[in-house]
């Protein structure tokens, strides 16, 4: 009898293999525990030491087809409404890895959302496409990145007409839902494939009060961080295949497969079990409760003096279809501080730590099944706290607030030729109008500033300086402090 929604196939296979405590003359070297150092076994349990068992063992992912493990990844691609799902044990970083190198089996460019996550970046250098890049809608106001619209997608697909497919992220950090219907009609008009990073998005399927999830709107392959808000451990994740015909599915296995480890973690697959169980069968409840719960967090959050935060009010902006509001991204503007300081009192104080944060706006997550009344209970006291105590902070905001970036340089050479060729490091001032070997994200806004095989110019180099002299961060640079860059080796 097939597996239903309220099973869970893999995890029960692997209890079942540690409750039978059989002769483990395989790897891990701990053998389920006692070989374990004692430090690890107290801190983590006999239990889950038990259950760290290869691949490649039967009765858990080999002999009988289907095996518990083909049944659990059966369950997944039904629960997402998915053609096919695959387990993820390298994070939704690996899902952009695979999207990619599916895509680059149809051709040799692709158009890419700027505001990317880095993993996607990583994914243009080991695949070898060459991007054209679609900047987001950003918000003037806050400084932050939205989604990509639909026409500016239909121009960049106009311009590159040999393109292998699209991506698009929705939704983004700051809780933004992109017209995924609308893009995938765009790409599919094109006769591309649509690729969405929905990393951020994974509970969207199991509440009705929630933006539309990727899949149901025409995505033709959805990458899904399952630990993000529905509950897997750290680094589990899914790959959804959609149901159309413009990706085949023994591609993207082949493609899992090339960047996957050989010896993938069952820990981490059977929480994406259970996971999906939780939200196929619970999900609705679950979701529910913290809905209800961030609505009042939300309303306390206004009472305290400065603060506000982005709703649904949001969406209609350009670039902004729908919001979710399990992202709780709260606007600290009025506070006359930044929420770099906010951020750092708040955990300094209570205990209190954030998901991001950024000149403008910080951005707390709520989960889909933790008890969300005391947890924004304990947040809004946090950060009433922190308001109370800028009086006692110095102060941080200058009298001149950030412009938007600059435009980014010129690609030169796709961000695998800089990224893999002769390169060198020299310092900041020589590197303006060389060809950059790496990333540079300045946090605001968070769009790449820079990435492999563009030009560097002095705008942008001075802008991402400002953005860390404001207490922002630098992603993807070998020098976080931004005095050396490592740059291309042009052929003369």
């Amino acid at each position: 009898m097939p597996a239903s929604q309220s099973d869970t196939p893999y995890l029960d296979a692997l209890r079942a293999y540690a409750a039978r405590d059989p002769g483990r003359f395989h790897v891990p070297g701990h053998k389920g525990g006692p070989g374990a150092d004692p430090a690890l076994r107290e801190a983590i349990g006999p239990a889950a030491l038990a259950l760290d068992i290869p691949a490649l063992t039967f009765g858990i992912d080999v002999g009988d087809e289907p095996t518990p493990f083909q049944e659990a990844q059966r369950l997944a691609a039904e629960a997402w409404g998915a053609r096919r799902a695959w387990f993820l044990v390298n994070g939704a970083s690996h899902g952009n890895h695979v999207a990619l190198l599916a895509l680059a089996h149809r051709g040799r460019e692709i158009i890419v959302q700027r505001n990317a996550h880095s993993s996607t970046i990583d994914a243009l250098v080991l695949s070898g496409l060459r991007p054209r890049f679609v900047a987001p809608e950003l918000d003037p106001e806050l400084h932050i990145a939205h989604c990509m619209t639909p026409e500016a997608l239909d121009d960049a697909l106009r311009e590159t007409p040999g393109a292998a497919g699209a991506t698009a992220v929705s939704p983004t950090y700051f809780g933004a839902v992109a017209d995924v219907a609308g893009l995938a009609e765009v790409a599919h008009g094109h006769g591309v494939p649509l690729v969405v990073d929905e990393a951020w998005g994974a509970h969207l399927a199991f509440h009705d009060s929630l933006p539309k999830h990727a899949l149901s709107l025409g995505a033709d392959l959805v990458v899904s961080s399952t630990h993000k808000i529905v509950g897997s451990l750290t680094q589990a994740a899914m790959v959804h295949l959609g149901r159309g015909d413009l990706l085949e599915g023994e591609v993207v296995d082949r493609c899992v497969t090339l960047v996957e480890s050989t010896s993938p973690s069952s820990l981490l697959a059977g929480s994406l079990d259970a996971a999906r169980r939780s939200a196929a069968v619970h999900g609705g409840e679950l979701l529910g409760e913290t809905l209800r719960a961030l609505a009042a967090t939300r309303a306390a959050v206004r009472e305290v003096p400065g603060l506000d935060v982005l709703d649904e009010q949001l969406a209609g902006a350009p670039g902004v279809f729908d919001y979710d509001p399990l992202r709780l991204a709260i606007d600290v503007r009025g506070t006359g501080s930044s929420g770099y300081t906010l951020a750092r009192l708040v955990r300094e104080r209570d205990d209190v730590n954030l998901e991001l944060a950024g000149e403008n706006v910080m951005v707390a997550v709520f989960g889909m099944g933790e008890d969300a009344v005391p947890a924004g209970e304990r947040l809004v006291a946090a950060l009433r706290g922190a308001v109370g105590a800028l009086s006692e902070a110095p102060a941080d905001r200058t009298d001149e607030p950030f412009a938007p970036p600059p435009p980014w340089g010129d690609l030169v050479m796709t961000p695998r030729e800089a990224f893999l060729g002769p390169q060198e490091v020299v310092p900041l001032a020589a590197a303006v109008g060389r060809v950059a070997a790496e990333s540079l994200a300045a946090y605001p806004p968070g769009i790449p500033n820079v990435l492999p095989g563009e030009r560097l110019t002095a705008e942008t180099l001075d802008y991402v300086g400002q953005a860390l002299a404001a207490g922002g961060a630098l992603r993807g640079a070998s020098d976080r402090t931004l005095a050396t860059l490592r740059v291309a080796v042009e052929s003369r």
